[in-house]
């Protein structure tokens, strides 16, 4: 039956989204997870959503904080209740496609692989899809990162019973930063072509805001990640050419 997956999803004021987010896990064609749903102090009706399918099935678990912490502190609170050898991540405004674990999973256990993750769709407010990320390599070491993230969070699996529990930052890009962190232990994530997810492109994300994002990614450079100014500028050269690429459906 294979081993268990924990999906961690931090969930604030997501009322509009979650029950569509829920429903793509419950409708995986791999049944082995439990997906745990930290709720950051929501003040909408996202708990009451919540608490209707946490009745229905077992393998759901409600976390509520009392005050908000923010994505990463919720999402960490997640990782230290995964029971699962393996953990993923989907935030409650994305979907998964139906065999998305199943895929992912058999990949990771036939070839011994400890970070996995996948191409996925693009859609706007309302669930239409208006672009796809295909990641450019079959797989990517730290420093290939380093030049942008190819790594789409709501896609990433990695094996916990190998790596151990890594835990984000409560810094802006922390999923990136929270890769990086991993790949200084493995030595591959390795990536797989077929789109397996759909990532929510909303007009107020914080992903949407290409100014603030190129200054967090300059952060991560030089504050996180220490690296020279020689170094920074190399790879922040590398980010932007990327960001064209990408701009331009290129890859």
């Amino acid at each position: 039956m294979g081993e268990l997956v924990s999906i961690i999803t931090p969930s604030y004021n997501s009322s509009k989204y979650i029950a569509h987010t829920i429903d793509s896990v419950l409708a995986q064609t791999y049944k082995k997870w439990e997906l745990i749903i930290i709720d950051d102090n929501s003040v909408d009706d996202s708990k009451k959503i919540i608490a209707h399918y946490v009745k229905f099935d077992s393998r759901i678990r409600l976390i509520e904080l009392r005050e908000n912490q923010g994505p990463a502190i919720a999402r960490n609170i997640g990782i230290e209740q995964a029971r699962g050898t393996y953990i993923a991540f989907l935030d409650s405004d994305d979907i998964w496609l139906p065999k998305k674990l199943e895929i992912q999973i058999n990949f990771m256990e036939t070839h011994n692989v400890s970070l996995c993750f996948s191409s996925y769709f693009i859609m706007d407010d309302r669930g239409r899809t208006i672009d796809t990320f295909i990641i450019p390599n079959n797989r990517v070491c730290y420093y290939q990162l380093l030049k942008t993230n190819f790594i789409g969070n709501l896609t990433a699996i990695y094996n916990a019973g190998r790596i151990g529990k890594v835990l984000m930052e409560n810094i802006r890009h922390e999923d990136y930063h929270f890769w990086l962190k991993i790949l200084k232990r493995i030595k591959y994530a390795y990536g797989l072509k077929p789109p397996l997810a759909k990532y929510r492109l909303r007009k107020h994300s914080a992903s949407a805001n290409k100014i603030k994002a190129a200054f967090w990614q300059w952060n991560i450079y030089r504050k996180v990640e220490r690296l020279s100014l020689f170094d920074s500028l190399y790879y922040f050269g590398n980010y932007i050419y990327w960001g064209i690429k990408k701009h331009r459906g290129l890859f």
